[in-house]
């Protein structure tokens, strides 16, 4: 028989928890610091993942420091498209 490993996928719920704690501590709190304010408990490699598909969709950058950064900005999107902004 195989070994098979299953990944633990993050909630919907967990993810909404981490993107607010972001925003609320952007540019001030390192990876491991952040992890610590999180208001409910969550296993490390899940946070790790929760941050890789964040930083994949473009919400947030983390600084060679490995400071968390958001940068989604919605509003300011769709500033820039109503100014006929070309995106390639």
């Amino acid at each position: 028989m195989e070994n098979v490993t299953v990944m633990h996928s993050p909630t919907l719920e967990s993810v909404l928890m981490v993107e607010k704690a972001i925003q609320k501590y952007s540019a001030e709190k390192g990876k491991y610091q952040l992890w610590k304010k999180l208001p409910r408990k969550m296993m490390y490699q899940t946070y790790q993942t929760i941050l890789d598909y964040l930083a994949e969709s473009g919400k947030i950058i983390i600084d060679k420091d490995g400071i968390v950064i958001w940068t989604y900005n919605p509003e300011r999107i769709k500033r820039l498209i109503s100014e006929d902004l070309l995106v390639r």
